[in-house]
């Protein structure tokens, strides 16, 4: 019986449609026109309510009164075009992975002005860009929101900025890097007392990153046209990513920019590279994945390494020291967190009628970190050896610093991503640019995958009041499907590694590398 169902699929999915790139361009398309429309017939369920508009700036909608979007329409209407959009993409990389070449001028184009666009109307589903613009506000006023929380003031006073924000993270400090906090100060600067325009300027600051991002993927892609397309694809063109940073205007793109920028210096220049990752942990801890990638990478090379550390150390020890020395331990507040949505759900729900919230949380937590270490072994065993595009013919993938940090970054931040508790769409970012310029592999769509589901999670995702109906339909995707398709994520990795051969840590695999590490001839 399971073996037919499997021949049938196997079946389905070799059909020629499934391989059809002007389909899944159309696809991609389709669903982002979706969401700009839902955002642009203005604030509703599903689409952020911003204040008055006190200029012809954008983010542009229709004026009140003219349309009242149901919300039923206006779930149902994302959770289809998130599928279809994502659907358009798996066939778009299977396209690719057949011997599709498109035009790349032509494809980052697509992907560029379908990222614009989103980014002039107003947000979708997430209030996170509220609470960017309630931190730069309190810088505005003179009050730290690393001590200070945006509530705090506004149980005392009106302000005009803060009136808007959401819940739920208004009684929560700041946790993100100076260069981050800075970006919040400069929007609520420009955008003044109006939190319609200061939303704009932090949608520039997602969306010109983003664009950077890809431009840079593209660039390091040069000369081999597969790695292009899977660049653009992975990237501005890629309908998950068009959902969770430009839709929803999250700060992503501003932390990887400095990030891929150092990769991009990988084979050039070593104090560049440390630069460019140091900036990068100024705006996000979480940056740290590609630093030890990046170590990794120059293993072989000593004076690189020291080179790349030192420049690191010292941009970050400017970044967090001159200027914010309280954001260095501010993300350690997350360490307790569980997503909806997430593998952990279910065990939290569970702890917490049996042994308690807090036990629960430790475990929890532990659970997490044993999983990335297991799945990072996993997919240290499986991921393929491809030397990165740019490099000089003959060049030994496993001897080339670019090629190992961007391998390294991939399975690090994935094995993170798969089996972290709190985890979300638009972190899935800094794994899409690395897998971007490897070879084709399972991972790709395993987060494919994972970042459907958790998109379709938070379409219902606003601390708002919705009617029954929605709110078991919500319930249902995003708490009981999603959590099933994170666990499956993970069951698929292990299902991978078993199906390579499984292979277990052992004293010999550690000594030799080890031994390599030291610039020593593997054992016999």
């Amino acid at each position: 019986m399971s073996s037919a169902l499997v021949t049938r699929a196997r079946a389905v999915l070799d059909q020629e449609w499934t391989k059809n790139s002007r389909l899944g361009l159309r696809l991609i398309v389709a669903a982002t026109i979706v969401t700009i429309v839902i955002a642009f017939m203005g604030p509703s369920a599903v689409a952020l309510r911003l204040g008055p508009r006190s200029s012809l700036m954008p983010p542009w909608y229709l004026p009140a009164g003219i349309v009242s979007l149901n919300e039923w329409v206006a779930v149902l209407s994302l959770w289809i075009a998130l599928i279809a959009g994502s659907i358009g993409l798996w066939i778009c990389y299977r396209a690719v992975d057949t011997g599709w070449r498109p035009n790349i001028h032509r494809l980052f184009v697509l992907g560029a002005v379908l990222c614009l666009v989103t980014s002039l109307v107003p947000p979708l589903t997430s209030a996170d860009v509220l609470m960017y613009a309630a931190y730069g506000r309190l810088m505005v006023l003179g009050w730290n929101p690393y001590d200070i929380t945006p509530a705090n003031i506004v149980r005392q006073e009106f302000d005009p900025v803060m009136r808007w924000m959401e819940a739920p993270w208004q009684d929560t400090p700041s946790v993100y890097g100076p260069i981050a906090s800075f970006s919040q100060w400069l929007a609520a600067t420009l955008g003044g007392e109006s939190m319609h325009q200061v939303v704009f300027w932090l949608q520039m600051f997602a969306v010109l990153p983003f664009l950077v991002v890809a431009f840079i993927a593209v660039k390091m892609a040069h000369g081999d046209p597969a790695f292009q397309t899977r660049a653009v694809l992975f990237t501005i063109l890629n309908p998950i990513m068009i959902w969770s940073i430009c839709a929803q205007a999250h700060n992503e793109p501003l932390t990887l920019v400095f990030a891929v920028a150092g990769l991009w210096f990988m084979r050039r220049n070593a104090w560049l590279a440390g630069v460019g990752i140091g900036l990068a942990g100024c705006v996000k801890v979480s940056l740290v994945y590609y630093g030890l990638a990046m170590v990794w990478g120059y293993r072989h090379q000593p004076r690189k390494l020291i080179q790349l550390c030192v420049a690191a150390a010292v941009t970050i020890g400017l970044g967090y020291g001159l200027f914010a020395p309280e954001a260095l331990f501010a993300a350690g507040r997350n360490t307790s967190y569980v997503s909806a949505g997430s593998w952990a759900e279910w065990l939290l729900g569970l702890g917490v009628v049996t042994v308690g919230d807090g036990i629960t949380r430790r475990v929890i937590s532990v659970l997490g970190m044993a999983g990335m270490v297991a799945v990072g072994w996993m997919l240290s065993r499986v991921l393929p050896w491809e030397t990165a595009p740019g490099a000089p013919a003959g060049t030994d993938p496993r001897r080339d610093p670019l090629t190992i940090a961007v391998r390294t970054a991939a399975l690090l931040t994935a094995a993170w991503l798969i089996t972290s508790p709190y985890t979300l769409s638009w972190y899935d970012l800094i794994t899409w640019v690395p897998l971007a310029l490897m070879a084709a592999n399972r991972l790709d769509v395993i987060t494919m995958w994972r970042g459907t589901w958790l998109s379709l999670a938070y379409v219902t995702g606003r601390v708002i009041e919705f009617g029954p109906g929605v709110v078991i339909a919500g319930f249902a995707m995003r708490d009981v499907l999603c959590t099933a398709a994170q666990i499956a994520a993970i069951v698929w990795v292990i299902w991978w590694w078993r199906s390579e051969g499984g292979e277990m840590p052992r004293m010999s695999l550690l000594r030799d590398g080890w031994r390599r590490f030291r610039g020593r001839p593997a054992t016999p």
